[in-house]
Parts: C-alpha cells; structure tokens; sequence
C-alpha cells in the first residue's frame, strides 16, 4: 500500500474520548493547528466521536438506567403517588433507540465543536513511528500516510479484560458494551465482577425484570470505597434484588442449550450456576497494543501503562499520554478530561495542575455513590486523627418528598484543624452532591465553613450541610 507524507501539525492528538476530544479542543482554543484521530465506528459504520465513554460506556449506561427506573417506578412504586397504570409494556429496541439517539446527539456536538475550531477529524487508525511522526491507515483502507506533529497526545482510552475462563462470543457470553445493546431482557443474568461497571450493569437489568447474579472475586464488598458507605450500599442493592456472591472465583463459562453454565468456587466448595447471559465485567485495559512502533521506543510497563511524569509526558520528547493510558489516576472520564486541558495548556506555555487528591468518583446506581478524598480506613491505618459527622438522608425534607429515603452523608475531618479529608455519599443524587465537597477540599475548606455555608431547604444537599453540624457538636 502507498504511503504519503502529508502536512505539519503543531499537534496531533490519537484518540477522540473525553481526554483525547478535550484536549483537542483546548489545543485549538489556544490557536494550535490540531488534528484528532479516532477510528471508533457506530454500527452503521460512520464515524462516531466520543469514545467508550459515550458510545459504549458511561453516558449510554446512564441512558438506560434512567429509562429502566421509570419503569420500575411504573411497574412497582407509583401506587403510593396516587396514580393508577395499567398494561404497562416494555419495549427493548425503542429503549435502545433513544440510548442511541442521546449517543449520536452527544457525537455530533463533539463533531460541531471540532469543525468550528477547524480541528482536522481524520477517520484511521494511528501508530506513532517517532516522537513526530504518526502513520495513519484510514478505516476505509485507502492509501496509508504520515502525519508529522510537533507533539503528539496519545488518548486511545481502554477496553475490557478479557478472561480465558469466559471466552466472548457476544451472544451468550458477552462484553459490557454487548451488555448495553441487548435485544431483550434475559431471565436469568449472571455479571463477573461487583465493581463499578458491574454494579451499574446490574442497576439496569435487574429493574428491567432479569434476576441478577454478580460473581465477585474479591471477599469484600467495593473494597476501594468508604467500607461503611459499601456496607450500607451491599445492604440496599441485596434488598432491591441484587443477588451479590463474594468471594467467588470462575473457573468456567460453556454455553449449550442456549444457556450458560458458570462453574465457580468459593469458601464452600464448587457449584454450577444456570442463566441466559453472562456478562464479563472483570476490569479495563488501557489500549495500547499496536500504539506504537516498536522502533519508537515508547517505554511501556508490564500491563501496558504508558509511563508518564507528573506533567504526562512520556520518555519521547513532546509525547503525552492522558486518561486510561496511565497509572496517574483512576480510569474515569473526568480525569481525563483535566489531564486533556493540563496537557493542551503545557503545550501553549499555560501551566497548572491536575489535583488528584481531590478526583471525585461516582458510581452511577440507584441511589448512587459519590466519594473524593480519603476513606475512613485509609485515614486509620494511616494513623490520622480523624472526627466523623453522618447525616442520614431520610431525615431530610425532599429526601421524603420524592421517596428517596436510602442513604447517608459522612464527612471526615482532621480532628485538630479540621480540614475535611474525604466526604462519601450513597443517595439519589448522590453524583450531583459531591460537587460541593469537591469545591471545599479545593479550597481547603473545613466542616465550620460547611456549616456557615447556607444550603437552600428543602434539598438533599442538606445533607451534607446536615453531617457538618454533626462535627460541630462533636469535642
């Protein structure tokens, strides 16, 4: 196949998810000539921007999620609202429509926003040969060419792992982005893994009438949150259906029959466990298989990390790698998208900072989990001296207004400043509450400024205003 070279870019960024269509747009905000390649195709095949993360991750799980809590509150909880629904019906493939639609709608303002700040979008492919140089292979497979950049910005985002013990076919055994384009809803559902993807998976199909079965490895319950937050979320998903087996290692996973037999063990031996579909969500990878040349020498680590400094740059002069791609910080979207900015900003000789102290993370159930800063066990086997203030939401006005009672505010604190070292947040809107612990610890609020802060009633974010007093009364 030909190769030619074509123009000079001041930067090229690989990848159009949330860090690497950021990062694009802030380059060229701040007059840098950009390109931004991406080969991810929709199931048309036509360019879709956005990454895992709106294609087949995050916002289309949201989607669902909230359209599968509707029908929940249809089918079971709207009795108590005085309202009266009768032959309620399902159905999968408008639901997948409008997932969709949110999903291309969300694609084509990224595309909007790449046009009106003449951000070349190409459709390839893309393997750096050097620290300038970048080879691209179309989608389409026309001619190969040579792209050359004074920096090069790698945010190729990641995929899942893959397990030998449940080989994919997506029919039977499926991936999670299978898991959000399914035809119909499965009877019986088993998830390897209780994490993050897992619950939110699990969020969906369960109150869309599949009984669900996670199978989770690891003996405790969301191990890298606040325990007691994961304790009460453990209880909460087991008695809205959840069925949660801890400690639990697959051994096998063999279709036949048009079912899925999952051989697992545990403390008591080894069983068989019967369902319609099993879903691997058993972690990420970062994508960086085939990233780069091997005569590029872009130093990698035993798992595919790219390793970085603290301002993201690789060993190869005026190369970055943001988002999944590296060990700087959890794999989520909006870490990404700060290391887009910081990187673009370094570039064009603007310098700040990416504070990880303070990353928010979110868990997008029903009620959600929100957490930034410290957990109560980290704290203690730290040695810190800590003071706890817990607000329950169903002591809150709206909390019962909307009959959204489950959950709790904790807010930890230093016990002699008081600075607050994390706040952990399982409720409704938990996603949306954590913003205002997140704007705190930027600025070194304590729980006094919390309670001094005045917080509009009725709201659930009283609750945080409410685990604030909490601290206050305590000596």
């Amino acid at each position: 196949m030909p190769i030619k070279k074509t123009q000079l870019y001041d930067v090229i960024v690989i990848g159009a998810g949330p860090a690497g269509y950021s990062s694009a747009i802030r380059c060229a905000e701040l007059g840098l000539k950009t390109a931004c390649i991406d080969n991810w195709l929709d199931k048309k095949g036509q360019s879709s921007l956005g990454g895992t993360y709106l294609n087949a991750g995050c916002v289309a799980s949201i989607a669902l999620l909230e359209s599968a809590k509707i029908y929940e509150l249809l089918t079971n909880n709207i009795k108590e609202h005085g309202i009266e629904a009768e032959t309620i019906s399902l159905d999968i493939a408008l639901m997948m429509q409008r997932k969709n639609q949110i999903v291309a709608n969300l694609s084509q303002q990224i595309a909007d926003a790449f046009s009106t700040h003449n951000i070349a979008h190409i459709q390839a492919e893309a393997k750096i040969i050097s620290e300038r140089l970048v080879e691209i292979t179309p989608t389409d497979r026309s001619a190969t060419s040579i792209l050359e950049a004074k920096h090069i910005i790698l945010a190729t985002g990641s995929s899942p792992i893959d397990l030998a013990c449940a080989p994919i076919d997506n029919e039977f055994i499926i991936d999670s982005t299978m898991a959000l384009n399914l035809h119909q809803v499965p009877k019986r559902l088993a998830i390897i893994g209780a994490g993050i993807i897992g619950l939110e998976l699990a969020s969906i199909w369960s109150r869309l009438g599949a009984e669900t079965i996670l199978l989770e490895a690891q003996e405790s319950f969301l191990s890298f949150a606040d325990q007691q937050i994961a304790q009460k979320a453990y209880r909460i998903y087991s008695e809205q259906g959840l069925e949660l087996r801890l400690g639990t290692r697959v051994i096998s996973a063999k279709k036949g029959s048009k079912k899925v037999t999952v051989e697992y063990q545990d403390s008591e031996g080894t069983h068989a466990l019967r369902v319609d579909k099993l879903i691997v969500a058993s972690g990420r990878k970062p994508n960086t298989e085939n990233l780069a040349a091997a005569e590029a020498n872009l130093l990698l680590d035993e798992n595919g990390y790219i390793h970085v400094d603290e301002n993201c740059r690789t060993n190869l002069p005026g190369v970055y790698a943001i988002g999944d791609l590296t060990l700087l910080g959890p794999m989520i979207a909006h870490k990404g998208i700060e290391e887009g900015l910081f990187v673009a900003e370094q570039i064009a000789g603007i310098h700040n900072s990416v504070n990880y102290n303070v990353l928010p993370s979110v868990v997008f159930t029903d009620p959600e989990i929100a957490w930034v800063g410290q957990t109560e066990q980290a704290l203690k086997a730290m040695g810190e001296s800590i003071k706890i203030g817990i607000f329950k939401i169903k002591d809150t006005a709206r909390g019962q207004a909307i009959s959204k009672t489950e959950g709790m505010v904790k807010i930890i604190t230093h016990a002699e400043t008081d600075t607050i070292l994390g706040v952990h947040i399982i409720a409704s809107q938990a996603s949306e509450m954590i913003a205002e612990a997140v704007l705190a610890m930027e600025f070194s609020a304590n729980s006094e400024d919390l309670v001094r802060t005045i917080h509009a009633h009725p709201t659930l974010s009283k609750a945080i205003h409410g685990a604030a007093l909490a601290l206050k009364n305590k000596v």
